[in-house]
């Protein structure tokens, strides 16, 4: 193998694939980078066995090739060189000499036949979202996963595609978040992708240039594709639960609050409660939001103001950190705060329509 491309482009992708890598991996070819360089490009991939990350840079190939090294180790030094050309010779023993304007370097790797052959999907259904807008979407549902392992279908983010309108879903039983957004594709899907996968696309697709990025899903794989980056992962087998049975159809007790005066009022009260399961009492009475802290090692606290509701008075312990962490991913200065009773969940979502809804089931008390 020889190659020469660009730093930049190389640092970058590398940036890129490095996020598949496992520092816990029990095999030792999995702590590496595979590079192969043929037909003008430089394909850089990396799996954990879960997801697999595969980059491409233009580049000026003289020889085909492939062999892996380490990725902690390439990844650091690579930045160091300077915003030049590299070239890249792989030597005997699968070495890797990494050639620049001022500095010439050996890394020892592994061969390239020891690294997985990475999935391809063939015969699935392949369709096109939006780029920025499925970025959004799942930033504001994807924290909502739970990351207990023992029921692995609601480590995953649900994925339903229908009536021209994508739908994500997730949950940890305890909070739940859901994205509606248009689409211009026809197919119809259901599929559960893993929240890690979901979160590690979010971080691809936020330097993505392209305003689209395919699709490409079978009965047990996905794939997606843009800028000639491609994350393949595994979906997740199981039943989601039948979410929309506690979706709340109305609020008895409705209120608009700002964002910022709530954010502002909870966090004051969170610095009380995080040696007491982050529990809070919020109460909406008489044009007032309250929320109240019972007395902990620390101390008590509590703060209030003023605001627009209807309905009759209403209470409701709550997750002070589900709240911040709900209110956080709200693309508007003022949410909906519906309530109904101390033993239903409440509901949060845009003032204005946006198909974002966030429902967090309330505390015993």
């Amino acid at each position: 193998m020889k190659v020469k491309c660009s730093q930049s482009g190389l640092a970058q992708a590398l940036t890129i694939v490095n996020r598949a890598v496992s520092p816990n991996n029990t095999l030792p070819v999995l702590n590496n980078i595979y590079i192969k360089s043929e037909n003008g490009k430089l394909l850089l991939s990396a799996t954990n066995l879960e997801i697999a990350i595969q980059a491409s840079i233009d580049a000026n190939v003289e020889k085909d090739g492939s062999l892996t090294v380490p990725a902690k180790i390439f990844s650091a030094y690579v930045p160091l060189l300077s915003n030049e050309e590299v070239t890249l010779i792989g030597a005997e023993g699968s070495t890797l000499e990494i050639k620049s304007k001022d500095a010439n370097t050996k890394m020892k790797g592994i061969p390239a036949e020891e690294f997985p052959v990475l999935p391809k999907l063939d015969g699935g259904e392949k369709f096109n979202l939006p780029s920025e807008t499925l970025r959004k979407a799942i930033d504001q549902v994807a924290f909502a996963a739970s990351t207990n392992i023992s029921r692995p279908v609601l480590t995953g983010t649900l994925w339903i595609l229908k009536d021209k309108k994508l739908k994500i879903v997730a949950t940890d039983s305890y909070r739940l978040a859901e994205k509606i957004i248009n689409v211009e594709s026809d197919a119809v899907s259901t599929f559960i992708v893993p929240g890690r996968t979901a979160q590690e696309l979010a971080k691809i697709l936020g330097s993505a240039q392209s305003k689209e990025i395919s699709l490409y899903v079978t009965k047990n794989q996905i794939a997606f594709e843009v800028d000639g980056v491609v994350l393949t992962s595994r979906l997740i087998e199981g039943n989601f639960p039948d979410y929309e049975k506690i979706l709340p159809k109305e609020s008895k007790t409705k209120a608009k609050v700002g964002v910022n005066e709530f954010t502002s009022a909870l966090k004051k009260v969170s610095v009380i409660v995080k040696e007491n399961n982050n529990s809070i009492k919020i109460s909406l009475d008489a044009g007032k939001i309250s929320m109240t802290t019972e007395k902990t090692q620390i101390g008590e606290g509590a703060c209030e103001f003023s605001l627009e509701m209807e309905g009759d008075k209403a209470e409701v312990a709550l997750n002070v950190q589900y709240l911040l962490d709900a209110l956080a991913r709200m693309d508007d200065d003022t949410v909906n705060f519906g309530l109904n009773d101390a033993l239903s969940p409440v509901i949060l979502s845009p003032a204005k329509p946006s198909g974002y809804t966030h429902i967090i089931m309330p505390l015993k008390v």
